[in-house]
């Protein structure tokens, strides 16, 4: 099958140049969960080529909610290795990697973010989310974030703004502050997926918490639904893809 098959549609829409564009470009992705794997799954169909995909974790019964690698038959098996084999089916021809670590201070240089056009975060982690933000900004590469998505059912309610600017969102507060009492702030602006809805927990309290067999421990299980994640994850790939085609826009005008 050739590629301006899968991507006829594409094409249609941006133009050969746009197309050729976001081929080129090399992207890396943080967390591959709830909100990730839509992210990943967005990126492949529309023409990304060379992916690389970063999350430790293996597939949990209680992610199969939302999270695009988990079904009855994946629990178990590591999320980077069941979503690569899922977007090599949709293009076999796309470079996907998948590593099977965690983002930390200690493993960040393993990772060569300067190697990247674009670095997206979609992890859960206060402490990695912080070094990842700061060492990506630092980068030439350009830097999409999630913020929280737990605690919502409204996908009307979904936006996009730059970081400093995110309000309603406790995940984006204490990045923020942990980034003040470190002493330093995000070497330059990026934009970030983030909602003000702010639901409760309504389950039987009495019911033990979902084991996601997670890389780290969290404070608390919060309540999260595909309807929301999946649309924070298709956002972000929409933002690497629109960046993309903005610049080529850009470089094909004349200049005066």
């Amino acid at each position: 099958m050739e590629q301006n098959e899968l991507f006829a549609r594409t094409e249609l829409l941006i133009g050969r140049d746009a197309m050729k564009a976001i081929a080129s470009k090399r992207v890396i992705l943080f967390g591959v969960g709830g909100v990730g794997s839509w992210c990943a799954e967005g990126l492949i169909r529309s023409g990304i080529m060379q992916l690389t995909l970063v999350d430790s974790d293996r597939v949990a019964v209680a992610n199969i909610n939302r999270q695009l690698p988990a079904t009855t038959k994946t629990v178990g098996e590591l999320k980077v290795e069941v979503l690569k084999r899922r977007l090599e089916e949709i293009n076999p021809q796309a470079e996907i990697t998948a590593i099977p670590e965690i983002y930390s201070a200690e493993s960040a240089a393993s990772f060569h973010l300067d190697q990247y056009d674009y670095i997206i975060d979609a992890i859960d982690s206060l402490s990695h989310k912080v070094h990842l933000l700061l060492t990506a900004s630092r980068t030439g590469a350009t830097l999409f974030s999630s913020m929280g998505a737990a605690l919502k059912m409204d996908p009307q309610q979904i936006r996009v703004t730059e970081f400093r600017k995110v309000r309603g969102c406790k995940l984006a507060a204490a990045l923020r502050q942990r980034m003040r009492k470190g002493g330093e702030m995000p070497h330059k602006p990026f934009l970030c997926v983030y909602s003000e809805e702010l639901l409760e927990n309504r389950g039987n309290e009495a019911l033990p918490q979902a084991d996601e067999r997670g890389s780290f421990r969290k404070a608390q299980t919060n309540g999260t639904m595909v309807q929301v994640t999946a649309v924070f994850g298709f956002t972000l790939s929409g933002l690497v893809v629109q960046d993309i085609c903005n610049k080529a826009l850009k470089s094909d005008l004349p200049t005066q």
